[in-house]
């Protein structure tokens, strides 16, 4: 557990006394931040809030705890600056733990080559824990899945990435030169998880049942494991690996759409996602949305040129 980011959202719950609106300040979903203090009541050993219908009040031990967690996070933020000033500019950047490290690697060498003078940071994060560290400011910019609802956060041009299935390599559907939806009946489907992925883990589920494919099991991971063991089928962009067999589906039904996002605007943040627009449509087979859901803004203050 990552307790200093859990102690952040601690002392925001404390200082809204209130879940939604706390959730709302973060740029998270209510129930991801109601399981993070779950989580840290249970690793501390006690119940930080008493919550009812009507009101959300700190008990005793969250009282004791609100001053220490605040200087907690007050000097791990000063830590973090003086380490940036020490080792001179650093860009840190989120990215999906499932995106292809050969696409990651491209990343940090297309901007190298336009800012050598600036170190990219890449830290592998799903978009809903993304748009928690924009909001408390752990990570300058973010390559999130869509779609996200975060108030104060801005986005670059989105980009589209369409998804086959990946199989085993032995599996009857492998033998065909594409698969339908409807193909993949009764088979147990492995996603990114759920808390990590709101947005995309809903409209893609949705868009499975309208096409007639209804998982007998959704597990949730970023590892292939159960793909290659032939107990699950999974959705991704074309790949080759061994044990795996990658076919596209028919009619093309799943798209993923990513973007760049940040909330504080910088001409580096803005170069950094017209290298990341770039690298994505030539490394990861990405191509440009014909029109964006996303609001945008212009280059000053930091949109994509």
């Amino acid at each position: 557990m990552d307790l200093v980011r859990h102690l952040r959202y601690f002392t925001v719950v404390a200082e809204e006394l209130h879940f939604g609106n706390a959730a709302i300040r973060l740029g998270m979903a209510q129930p991801p931040l109601s399981q993070r203090i779950k989580r840290l009541e249970e690793e501390l050993g006690v119940r930080l809030f008493d919550r009812s219908a009507r009101q959300v009040r700190l008990t005793e031990a969250g009282r004791l705890l609100l001053g220490e967690a605040r200087e907690i996070v007050a000097r791990v933020d000063r830590l973090r600056e003086l380490a940036r000033h020490g080792e001179g500019a650093v860009l840190k950047v989120g990215v999906p733990p499932d995106l292809a490290a050969a696409v990651i690697a491209a990343l940090v060498a297309g901007f190298r080559e336009s800012h050598p003078e600036v170190r990219l940071a890449p830290a592998e994060i799903w978009t809903a824990d993304q748009v928690a560290a924009l909001a408390g400011g752990t990570i300058d910019v973010g390559v999130v899945r869509h779609p996200v609802t975060a108030p104060g956060l801005y986005f670059g041009q989105t980009l589209v990435q369409p998804q086959g299935v990946l199989l085993a390599e032995g599996d009857e559907l492998a033998q065909r030169a594409e698969v339908h939806l409807a193909d993949l009946a009764g088979r147990e489907l492995l996603m990114p998880p759920k808390e990590g992925e709101p947005g995309m883990h809903a409209e893609a589920l949705a868009e499975c049942r309208r096409r007639g494919y209804v998982p007998a099991q959704v597990h949730e991971g970023s590892g292939l494991g159960l793909v290659m063991a032939g107990a699950a089928v999974a959705f991704g962009p074309r790949q080759e690996s061994p044990g795996l067999a990658w076919r596209p589906l028919i009619g093309s039904p799943l798209s993923y759409r990513i973007s760049t996002a940040w909330r504080v605007a910088s001409d580096t943040v803005a170069d950094f996602s017209a290298a990341a627009v770039r690298t994505l449509k030539e490394s990861a087979g990405m191509a440009e949305q014909s029109s964006a859901p996303v609001r945008r803004v212009s280059r000053r203050p930091g949109a994509l040129a």
